[in-house]
């Protein structure tokens, strides 16, 4: 009888240690556990967010637009832009951010305003549509999916209910905060409040024209001026919204088809150049066009940096992006004389691929460009001049593959990130244009 009852006592001392084992926490006695709890934390996602067709990731965008408060019957037109790729693109994501900041319910599809052929200085030639440059379907999937409390209309004229003759109201968002005498291209430091003080500025200016509250019948309209591109201060947005807020604006399709190939001829010819084949190439962005400043770093300036810098990484082949032919022949002569560097252009990569040549020579000098852009980012080495908006979203984009969402901002006036260094003047955050880091979306 008492073997019985210690062999009951021994059961249900093993069943009491069982189920208090079950509430401890796990306890880690092999070294596959400790294994485990030294795993580093993943701090770059799998995406490289660098390369041109990078898919947009949308829930850094979806989480700001859920936090905003909505206003019915207000539209935004984002066309004022003008110039290069580089400004263009950051005026349209500066405007549609400024509209989810308002609460606006509704952009028009932006335009892009175009230049003469012949003279780069006249920038005010009329506009083109937004599948000039990028890809329509892929924005207004993504912005709407994020978004779905906005509407795009196709044109002003498709805006319902829309007064007519249409005529937008200028608005200037610097404008609605007050800056104390600072410099006119100081950046908005009032767009945490943006959205309170365009609301006050909508009900002061309806009271004053007695105009009626904004509503889908009674809407009221605003045209953004010439110049916000330069406006938003970007990593107030936190990393991850930056990282990936630029992906809205997509090259269109047929222009990443081309630059992806001439991407491909640009590795065959590398590895041609290299004794041991390798298809590594350097980029380069030559910006020595007829509207560059007087005050901008010169040829001789940009090329010597560039050849010298490439021949230091071993580099034996290396693409060029320039409008200036002129310049263009004489810094490839320069690389091979001084330095042993192949350089080649875009037109001269593509003279024996004549379908893929045709196809470039048909399309514009602005959009010509969107070419060097994607063999740029996917260079291995970017090599670029502060203060061109063209260098700056390349060396921006390319260094979203150091850390991926958490990407910290680009240092600026620095040696690069390891792939890709801007030469030029750091000293004058102004008069050297340095405050355009600040406020650029790659």
């Amino acid at each position: 009888m008492a073997r019985h009852k210690s062999f009951l006592l021994f059961i249900c001392l093993i069943s009491l240690a069982t189920l208090w084992s079950c509430r401890l926490p796990k306890m880690c006695l092999y070294s596959q556990c400790n294994t485990d709890m030294a795993a580093p934390i993943p701090t770059q996602d799998d995406v490289d967010l660098s390369r041109p067709d990078a898919p947009f990731i949308g829930w850094p965008l979806e989480r700001a637009c859920k936090e905003t408060d909505w206003t019915p019957g207000i539209v935004f037109v984002c066309d004022n832009n003008s110039g290069g790729i580089g400004n263009i693109r950051n005026y349209i994501l500066t405007c549609v951010r400024y509209a989810i900041e308002a609460g606006v319910t509704g952009i028009v599809l932006p335009q892009i305003r175009t230049r003469a052929a012949d003279d780069l200085s006249k920038i005010m030639q009329p506009h083109r549509d937004f599948d000039y440059f990028f890809d329509e379907r892929h924005f207004r999937q993504n912005l709407l999916s994020s978004c779905p409390q906005m509407t795009i209309y196709d044109s002003t004229g498709d805006i319902p209910n829309a007064v007519k003759p249409f005529k937008a109201e200028p608005l200037t968002p610097r404008n609605l905060g007050r800056r104390g005498g600072c410099d006119k291209r100081e950046l908005n430091k009032h767009t945490d409040r943006f959205d309170q003080q365009f609301l006050a500025h909508v009900q002061t200016t309806a009271e004053e024209f007695k105009r009626p509250v904004p509503s889908l019948r009674h809407p009221r309209i605003f045209r953004f001026s010439w110049g916000v591109q330069w406006d938003w201060p970007v990593y107030r947005d936190g990393p991850e919204f930056v990282a990936t807020f630029g992906g809205l604006v997509r090259f269109r399709s047929d222009i990443l088809e081309l630059g992806k190939k001439t991407s491909a001829y640009m590795r065959q010819f590398a590895a041609r150049q290299d004794r041991k084949g390798s298809p590594a190439f350097a980029g380069m962005h030559l910006r020595t066009e007829s509207d560059a400043l007087s005050k901008w770093p010169k040829f001789e300036n940009q090329s010597g940096a560039y050849l010298e810098k490439a021949a230091s990484l071993n580099f034996k082949a290396a693409y060029l992006a320039t409008g200036n032919e002129t310049e263009a022949t004489k810094l490839t002569s320069k690389g091979a004389s001084d330095y042993g560097v192949s350089v080649i252009t875009k037109h001269a990569l593509l003279k024996d691929h004549s379908q893929d040549l045709k196809d470039l020579e048909a399309l514009t000098w602005d959009q010509q460009a969107l070419i060097d852009f994607i063999v740029l980012l996917e260079s291995d080495y970017f090599l670029g001049v502060n203060p061109s908006s063209f260098s700056m979203n390349v060396a921006l984009k390319r260094h979203l593959k150091t850390e991926g969402l958490h990407t910290r901002p680009w240092k600026v006036g620095g040696k690069g990130d390891g792939r890709s260094w801007l030469m030029g003047n750091y000293e004058k955050y102004w008069d050297d244009w340095l405050f355009m880091y600040d406020s650029l979306w790659p």
